[in-house]
């Protein structure tokens, strides 16, 4: 399947309420009625039904119950794939999860794999083994949460000939304020290094361990540009539109790819 010329991604940047789903679900639900003009791709914040809370035995939820049938919902309202990431239990383990849902009702998913130990999040939640591609409207799409985006080995883009893994690459995130300069100089090293999009949805506001998050959500394009247009430190739902075109001329004018290291490691 071709790629569609463009990919509509729509990124919500929030507060978040403190271990409060009724009142994230609520408060997301406006916000994703704000869009007023159609979407292929809508992006949560990591926990975003909880804020980013250790607090996995309180919090947690089977697939397919409140998080999984609200998302199924939105997406069927809005006909946009929805994704995000949430406290899911399984076979008696915990883990952060992304969940991608479709207007149809599937529901795939990415656990994350680098779990942030200063935060004790490896004492807690079990570690993700599988690397996910995902695909909408054509293009390949990569999953990432937060603090993997400190490891580029796990995530690196990978060809068959001039077809590459995946064409865009998302990090959803609780990044906190203190370390904004990494997560500011990380997202467009993956962009160029891996020739594809990249965007990155963070938080804002201060969470319940009194912990500061200022956004700086964006999305960058194959070469580091920044396309964000908005004020980065606000809460604020901001519509990007990728370009196939844009993207497969780069890759062909300058095809780094074609000198990358063969390694493996998944």
């Amino acid at each position: 399947m071709s790629r569609s010329p463009h990919l509509t991604i729509a990124l919500i940047q929030t507060s978040l309420f403190w271990k409060d789903k009724t009142s994230n679900l609520a408060m997301l639900e406006e916000k994703i009625w704000e869009i007023k003009e159609p979407v292929d791709l809508i992006i949560l914040p990591e926990m975003f039904p909880t804020g980013f809370s250790m607090d996995a035995s309180e919090l947690a939820e089977p697939m397919n119950l409140l998080i999984c049938k609200w998302m199924k919902q939105m997406a069927a309202q809005t006909k946009a794939v929805i994704t995000g990431s949430a406290i899911i239990s399984e076979r008696g383990q915990f883990f952060n999860r992304l969940l991608w849902v479709t207007p149809e009702g599937k529901v795939s998913y990415y656990d994350k794999r680098h779990l942030f130990r200063m935060a004790k999040e490896d004492e807690t939640f079990t570690p993700g083994q599988k690397f996910a591609v995902f695909t909408l409207n054509g293009w390949k799409i990569c999953p990432q949460v937060c603090y993997d985006l400190r490891f580029p080995v796990f995530s690196r883009n990978t060809w068959k000939g001039e077809e590459a893994a995946y064409d865009f690459m998302f990090f959803v995130a609780s990044w906190p304020a203190v370390r904004t300069s990494a997560w500011d100089a990380l997202l467009p090293a993956r962009a160029i290094e891996n020739l594809c999009y990249v965007a990155g949805v963070n938080r804002v506001g201060k969470d319940g361990n009194g912990i500061d998050y200022v956004g700086h959500s964006g999305v960058f394009d194959f070469k580091g540009n920044d396309l964000s247009q908005t004020e980065k430190e606000i809460e604020k739902i901001e519509i990007f539109h990728l370009e196939a075109a844009s993207l497969e001329s780069y890759r062909k004018k300058f095809p780094a790819w074609m000198d990358a290291d063969a390694f493996t490691i998944r």
